[in-house]
């Protein structure tokens, strides 16, 4: 699942190993966190549920809370498919979903509002509520989100008022749009028992600060009376903001889609996958605010560090086509949190689609005088969740982080971030290790990241960890290890693991459960590592090996080295309390195939390669892979039932794994028929603002495009919500089904895949076409040297490669009456 082959795609000279030696930082006791002055809404639920802040986190109940955010637009998925998918976020650990309110989305002529179907944000948010997550409104007005004038309707920019201001006109217009957002959730703010916890005031806003507090009174007058007020962080406002009033969120990008130039990494994306106490990040949105030096307001440290923008992909602009690699999103978002950040928020964490208009079509371009041209249609963002709910490798590798915060978050909440004594002179330097700590001046955890996008950095050699805490310095691991290439992980010191402590060890923690005598703590090992794990000479005798060779080392530590990842229990060791304490250690395999959730009226952990999507009583797995449906799990019931079959449990390590039936294979596939060949690529003009760029095709252009008419099995088993596969190279391709737009692609070397059942049963038996537009070998766009289509001798491309359905096999699991 977690993909390296880019290595070979961008043709970088792997690097000679470094020699790092002994790594050192140097860690105080911590400040005690801030918690007066926060100026927030109703903070209590009907249950008595509490949500409020202090200058460490979030908190819930008054304790430390770390919880995880990903960006959903419900305006941008079809309504009856919005369960399914919020269930697969919960699944993902995501606590609060975030969606916007594009205010042209429900307001496109004005006085005319529209909150039905997919534009239904009150069951958007009631459906997020019943499957158990929190949410948060980004209010607007303005929105940005890649939305025709950042989300504001065209009548409205028709009026000649100053937006985005105290002008008292518009404000007027603001007042009405609250008010619409607010009889939206009326019933379902946290107050009332419902999901929603926070709204966000206007966005990537740096006017003065007394307009987002004008946003503030409008919101709260209009009832939105919620625990958090929020806005971006970024960038610099004009004018300080009053302490506690309003919440700054932050984010990063491991690059974007918006720069100016058509070159790799360019300005400072390098940073986002360095360690730094620096909260902002001056590459969001810089084709709006300019380059700029990143600073924090002299109140940051006041605030929690949270995020709302860690980019989980990253979509296509039409000159600039990211290829976006899975570890882009694990090591930008561990980066944050080994740089103090205590709630990961992802943008986008779910793709879409864009709406149908009823004036215009609703994509950002620079036609409309905006900075980019985007796909009509497409909203994919390459993310975690595709536009077609597709599962992406990141969506299993942030999940492994994601897991950790849920069990061991609070701990985090309370260990500042420090940075060692020696690190990295500058964007060039790749021989310097990366690293940070997170302590709370005892216990903590140490950072690595040895990956950066598009570049090798090399492995590190002989590295030992040297802590020097209030208490004594803490030396670490026993045995100096080689940090890999392209790697990110981290790793405990003086971990509790409920009842009994590990001193350190060279394995990830990942997740705990709890049974009734005993308790399961789980780690992933770091590929390439050997796993060692010790012990601090008090806990020595309790300690049971049952994986790996066992020595004393100084001070009369116990040092268990060479552990094999299994799924069984490496170390057992008795608390004084007389349980056991079982550490697993898991291979990287299994560990981006571990999932964790309630079920059936208690917490249970699961390994397994498909997804699972836990519905009340029902376990749902999906694959593309037929026989990908094994599933192990802790505690597990003595028999699960697939349909009429009844499935029992077999020793499998800690686990019982069920031997799941494979469900019945599909068969279906794609005719192609090539109905018209391309023309003359088009001249690409550039748009017509300041600081163009090559501007996308219009609908007359697609006259020249290569055409092709693709026939689906009148009696396709949809049941298996297949998705159609293209493989092509050109420049921009667009579906079409019976002479509607279903939806297009910026070509960037990646498959390209329309969900075919949601567009059935028309798709059945309609004419579906597929036109793609000759890609020039000249064009002035960026797209990666690995996808760039061998011309030859011709000046310019356009070919389907291969068309192909593929299923995505679901069998759904209960327990055996």
């Amino acid at each position: 699942m977690k993909s390296r082959a880019f290595l070979s795609f961008v043709g970088l000279v792997f690097a000679v190993a470094a020699q790092a030696g002994v790594e050192t930082v140097r860690v105080g006791p911590p400040a005690p966190p801030v918690q007066e002055g926060f100026k927030m809404g109703a903070a209590t639920a009907p249950n008595g549920q509490t949500i409020s802040l202090n200058s460490n986190s979030l908190l819930l109940d008054g304790k430390p809370w770390t919880p995880v955010m990903g960006e959903f637009h419900y305006s941008r998925y079809p309504e009856n498919e919005w369960r399914e998918e919020l269930l697969k976020m919960k699944a993902g650990g995501i606590d609060i979903v975030a969606t916007y309110v594009f205010w042209i989305h429900h307001e496109e002529v004005e006085g005319e509002w529209d909150w039905t179907g997919r534009r239904n944000l009150r069951e958007f948010v009631r459906l997020a509520g019943e499957v158990g997550l929190k949410a948060i409104v980004r209010c607007g007005p303005w929105c940005h989100g890649e939305v025709r004038n950042g989300g504001m309707p065209d009548w409205l920019l028709q009026k000649g008022w100053r937006l985005r201001s105290d002008d008292a006109q518009y404000l007027e217009k603001t007042r009405i749009l609250y008010g619409e957002i607010a009889k939206q959730l009326s019933g379902l703010l946290w107050k009332d028992g419902g999901p929603v916890i926070g709204v966000q005031f206007e966005n990537e806003y740096r006017g003065p600060a007394s307009h987002l507090l004008t946003l503030k009174k409008i919101g709260r007058e209009a009832g939105l009376d919620v625990p958090l007020y929020t806005r971006t962080g970024w960038p610099a406002l004009s004018t300080p903001m009053p302490f506690g009033e309003i919440v700054p969120l932050y984010g990063v990008y491991a690059e974007g889609f918006w720069d100016r130039e058509i070159t790799p990494m360019p300005g400072r994306y390098w940073s986002g996958f360095h360690f730094s106490l620096l909260r902002s990040d001056a590459n969001i949105a810089n084709e709006i605010l300019g380059r700029r030096d990143a600073r924090d307001p002299a109140d940051v440290a006041q605030y929690p560090y949270l995020t709302c923008e860690i980019g989980a992909g990253m979509m296509n602009s039409y000159h600039r086509r990211i290829f976006v690699y899975p570890m882009d999103a694990e090591s930008t978002t561990l980066v944050k949190l080994g740089s103090g950040s205590t709630s990961p928020g992802y943008y986008m964490y779910h793709g879409g689609v864009n709406p149908e208009g009823r004036l215009t079509t609703l994509q950002e371009s620079q036609a409309t005088g905006y900075w980019n041209d985007m796909p009509v249609k497409n909203y994919d963002f390459q993310t975690a969740l595709g536009e077609y709910g597709q599962v992406r490798p990141q969506y299993h590798s942030l999940r492994r982080l994601h897991l950790f915060l849920r069990d061991f978050g609070a701990r985090i909440a309370n260990m500042p971030a420090t940075m060692p004594d020696r690190r990295p002179n500058g964007r060039d330097d790749v021989e310097t290790l990366r690293w940070s700590v997170r302590s709370d001046g005892r216990s903590g955890f140490v950072f690595v990241n040895n990956y950066e996008r598009l570049r090798d950095l090399p492995a590190k050699e002989g590295v030992q960890f040297r802590v020097i805490l209030p208490g004594g310095a803490l030396l670490f691991p026993e045995t100096p290890v080689r940090v890999p290439a392209n790697e990110c992980f981290f790793w405990p010191f003086r971990f509790d693991l409920g009842g009994v402590e590990l001193e350190w060890a060279t394995a990830q923690p990942l997740a705990a459960i709890d049974e009734e005598n005993a308790r399961t703590v789980f780690f992933a090992e770091t590929p390439g590592v050997p796993v060692e794990i010790g012990f601090a000479e008090a806990v020595a005798p309790n300690v049971r090996v049952k994986s790996g060779r066992s020595g004393t080392a100084r001070e009369g530590m116990l040092v268990v080295r060479n552990i094999k990842p299994s799924r069984d229990s490496a170390i057992e060791i008795r608390t004084d309390a007389g349980r056991v304490v079982r550490i697993v250690v898991l291979s990287d395999e299994d560990s981006l195939a571990l999932w964790k959730g309630e079920w059936m009226g208690r917490e249970r952990v699961f390994v397994t390669s498909a997804s699972l999507v836990i519905d009340t009583n029902a376990l749902r797995l999906t694959s593309e892979e037929r026989r990908g449906f094994d599933l192990a799990m802790l505690p597990a019931p003595e028999a699960l039932a697939v349909g009429d079959a009844r499935l029992r449990g077999r020793a499998d390590g800690v686990f019982s794994r069920f031997a799941v039936p494979a469900p019945e294979a599909f068969r279906g596939s794609a005719r192609t028929e090539k109905v018209k060949s391309a023309g003359a690529p088009r001249e690409i003009p550039l748009g017509k603002i300041s600081q163009p760029v090559a501007a996308a095709p219009e609908d007359e252009d697609f006259e020249q495009a290569a055409v092709w008419r693709i026939r689906v099995p009148r009696d396709l088993d949809l049941s298996v919500d297949p998705l159609l596969r293209l493989e092509y190279v050109g420049d921009v391709a667009r579906v079409r089904l019976n002479g509607r737009l279903v939806t297009d692609d910026f070509y960037n070397g990646k498959p390209w895949e329309i969900g075919l059942r949601r567009h059935a049963p028309e798709i059945l038996t309609g004419n579906l076409e597929v036109a793609i537009l000759p890609l020039r070998k000249d064009a002035p766009i960026y797209m990666a040297d690995h996808a760039k289509p061998r011309f030859g001798k011709e000046s310019s491309v356009a070919e389907l490669r291969r068309v192909e359905i593929v299923p995505r096999y679901r069998v759904e699991l209960t327990v055996a009456r």
